[in-house]
């Protein structure tokens, strides 16, 4: 397991657990430390997982909005806490972490849920996060301006004339 995988479980663990308590005010910092020890001793990106933890508290209302307009059949309090916090690392690093491709924010996000998850969690994860991803798209978001420049920087079209 990469250490940014492993730093994504312990900020999902974490989530999951201030969810469950009901989102305490100061109380998701006190439970990432704890499972620093706990689940992850040694781990050495410990600020990657405090910035995730700590973004996705501050904007949780934002996200939680969205979750309700991409998943509409759904009722965040009728999504399970797993999917619930799964979907917000992901909405929050596909969206707002300027640090993190958005291709990387949905596949980080479907193995958390498959591992996580129920079993067709991996499947809602997907479609949720695919469905803001495409509007992402439509909309030339600025993550998506940058993953399209970086993406020609690293495959750039090898054009050839025929005489």
């Amino acid at each position: 397991m990469s250490n940014r995988h492993l730093a994504r479980t312990v900020a999902l663990q974490s989530l999951y657990e201030w969810d469950f308590n009901g989102c305490p005010a100061g109380g998701l910092l006190v439970l990432v430390k704890r499972n620093f020890t706990n689940l992850a001793p040694g781990l050495a990106d410990q600020s990657f997982v405090i910035n995730l933890a700590k973004g996705v508290e501050e904007r949780r209302h934002e996200i939680d909005k969205t979750i309700t307009a991409y998943a509409p059949e759904w009722p965040l309090e009728q999504i399970t806490n797993v999917d619930r916090n799964v979907l917000r690392v992901g909405i929050y690093e596909l969206t707002m972490d300027e640090s993190i491709p958005p291709k990387v924010a949905i596949n980080e996000a479907i193995e958390l849920a498959k591992t996580f998850g129920g079993a067709s969690s991996g499947k809602f994860v997907n479609g949720v996060l695919g469905s803001i991803y495409k509007d992402m798209v439509k909309e030339n978001h600025p993550k998506i301006q940058n993953e399209q420049a970086n993406d020609k920087t690293k495959n750039p079209q090898v054009s050839a004339s025929i005489n």
